[in-house]
């Protein structure tokens, strides 16, 4: 694949880093001259321009990418990029950085962001995975929050616990998509069977989230429950 990253500092240099050694080919912009440093990431393509310009957009040959990574330390740079990489020149996937959580809200299709990755976010949906056990987290959203990725650790009390794969009746369009157990994650089959203590992870909409804690914990899950959920009619942070 070939991805542009909005913002060369420490950040998108990682991500260029990670990209280019699973194969992929990687231009980084940044506007700063002192972020323009190719020996940092020797084998990535380079361009000095603003990523919010159309113009430094048609010069970097957006309309080229399929996936466009704003990681700029700016929120307004970072779903300007977005807005443009999918309005202007149909990027079909794009991905951009939060860095202030009481901005996440505004990261969704409307500002043309396809997923939105928000480090605070994040760590603490990770802390909450590791310590929850019976609670539906929310680790990642996808398509402006249309669709999110869940984790529960089934506790020993759930009925669930010890039920054939194909024998789920998910609610909504949930979709078991892995289940970890002793720390390797694999593919669920139809004849798998989950165990207590496995840990879950479904495709959901946001809208199903409390009918699938609810599912898999009757005992356990209220509205409103959900870990890394915002409370209703609120924007998450």
């Amino acid at each position: 694949m070939r991805l542009v990253i909005a913002g060369a500092g420490n950040v998108g240099r990682s991500i260029a880093v990670e990209l280019l050694g699973n194969g992929h080919q990687v231009l980084l912009v940044d506007r700063d001259p002192a972020a323009i440093r190719p020996e940092t990431v020797p084998d990535a393509d380079w361009l000095l321009a603003d990523a919010c310009e159309v113009s430094s957009l048609e010069e970097a040959g957006l309309e080229n990418c399929d996936v466009a990574i704003a990681a700029t330390g700016d929120d307004k740079a970072n779903l300007v990029h977005a807005l443009l990489a999918k309005t202007e020149f149909g990027v079909p996937r794009t991905v951009a950085r939060v860095n202030h959580p009481a901005n996440e809200w505004l990261f969704n299709d409307q500002w043309g962001v396809d997923v939105a990755v928000s480090t605070p976010r994040l760590m603490c949906a990770l802390v909450e995975e590791a310590v929850s056990v019976g609670d539906l987290v929310r680790l990642l959203s996808f398509r402006g929050g249309l669709t999110n990725l869940v984790e529960m650790t089934l506790p020993e009390e759930s009925p669930r616990a010890g039920t054939v794969v194909s024998d789920l009746t998910l609610p909504g369009d949930a979709v078991l998509v892995a289940i970890m157990r002793e720390g390797v994650a694999k593919a669920p089959k139809e004849d798998s069977v989950l165990r207590a203590r496995d840990e879950l992870l479904f495709l959901c909409d946001p809208a199903w989230e409390t009918d699938l804690a609810r599912y898999l914990v009757p005992a356990n899950t209220l509205p409103g429950e959900i870990l890394g959920a915002a409370p209703t009619g609120t924007p998450a942070n």
